[in-house]
């Protein structure tokens, strides 16, 4: 009979059993999502050594009933309901709080899934602040392979607001679609390494309709995004993101991105970060793009993704159910009442209320990639929480 080990008591599954094939499946995905690294090849992306405060308690907000869309409830038990991993919370750029799970070690990385787009999106603003990447350029002019693609006679802009008039579906739980075959390309999945991101990208078909028209969440353009950058500036994602972001920032922590074969890192979903720096970048966007008395990304760029984007894209797209007065925006979402946020599938929100100066962080690890209702809730209680504090 197998020995019971620490991992056994602490998870309730054997390390052994969390393979590439089932790592995003619930329950392995409560352990798996604190450690992509040992199982998708990864990138460091460097901080400055720096030490984190201890945690913050934030027990004396847990019995508090807030009204969700669906249910009144308190924030210990929606915590739990939303098999959330951890939550931290800061007001007017100081921590009031954090929270973890039981299983979810102090200070420890998550996967933030597609907040990987927005953070990637921010590194697009430094370089276009540099001159070196032009949003409205085609994305030929760094990607030449792309002609005779989806992205052929796409703008990097089309790219960034998910305007792409892209023939391919998030189809996230079907192997042997074309999002699988996308999935292992990235090295996500068993069956990778024989086709590389960037040549998974190119062989993507176009749709009839004009690009812009319509928005279309597909996450292969964040990961053309990262390829554009890459080009643009003839460096490294995770280098870039380190030297560029991170350590400016001042983040405490080692971040990381997946990377596939050729090394081409997974910008559209493959970032896993600590809570906190997660939520000093929210500080940094509420500040306008600037953090520690440091310029990051032109303000500029940071008004007009919080503000601008198509209202008509997104009354035409899939997603108007969560935010029906949203828009999208370099890789941001606007919910309409003045607030913005990055959000990853199985639960993974960043949310930033200027109105209120707070900057809210949840990671999950939610069975279900997406969960309309459970989502609809998740809105409704990270307004509220912010309204709280």
């Amino acid at each position: 009979m197998p020995h019971v080990t620490a991992f056994d008591t602490q998870f309730g599954f054997r390390r052994d059993e969390v393979t590439l094939a089932n790592w995003r499946a619930y329950p392995f995905s409560k352990w798996a999502f604190q450690n992509a690294g040992e199982l998708v090849p990864s990138a460091r992306i460097v901080a400055l050594e720096s030490s984190e405060a201890p945690m913050r308690d934030i027990s004396g907000l847990l019995g508090e009933k807030l009204a969700l869309k669906s249910r009144a409830e308190t924030v210990a038990d929606f915590l739990a309901r939303s098999d959330t991993d951890a939550l931290t919370v800061m007001k007017d750029g100081k921590i009031v709080g954090d929270w973890a799970a039981p299983h979810m070690h102090a200070g420890a990385r998550h996967i933030i899934f597609s907040i990987s787009k927005s953070l990637t999106a921010i590194l697009a603003g430094i370089v276009e602040g540099e001159g070196l990447l032009d949003p409205d350029a085609p994305v030929t002019q760094y990607v030449p392979e792309a002609k005779g693609s989806a992205y052929g006679d796409a703008t990097v802009r089309h790219v960034l607001d998910m305007v792409v008039s892209i023939d391919i579906d998030e189809a996230y739980t079907d192997p042997d679609s074309a999002y699988g075959r996308y999935r292992k390309a990235t090295l996500w999945n068993p069956g990778g390494g024989t086709e590389s991101l960037t040549s998974f990208l190119m062989t993507l078909p176009r749709l009839a309709e004009d690009h812009g028209k319509t928005f279309r969440y597909r996450s292969p353009n964040s990961d053309l995004l990262g390829i554009v950058i890459e080009r643009a500036t003839g460096r490294r994602i995770p280098d870039l993101m380190g030297e560029k972001l991170w350590q400016p920032l001042g983040a405490k922590n080692e971040a990381s991105v997946t990377v596939d074969m050729e090394g081409a890192a997974r910008t559209a979903g493959g970032m896993s970060v600590t809570p906190r720096d997660l939520a000093r970048v929210g500080e940094m966007m509420r500040q306008g793009g600037t953090a520690n008395g440091r310029r990051i990304v032109p303000q500029a760029w940071v008004r007009d993704t919080t503000s601008a984007g198509s209202s008509d894209a997104w009354q035409r797209g899939e997603m108007v159910h969560l935010f029906p007065n949203g828009r999208y925006r370099n890789k941001w979402y606007q919910p309409g009442d003045g607030a913005f946020c990055g959000i990853g599938i199985h639960g993974q929100w960043l949310y930033v209320d200027p109105s209120t100066g707070t900057v809210i962080v949840k990671m999950s690890s939610q069975p279900e990639p997406i969960d309309d209702p459970l989502d609809a809730d998740c809105v409704a209680f990270l307004k509220a929480l912010s309204k709280m504090v």
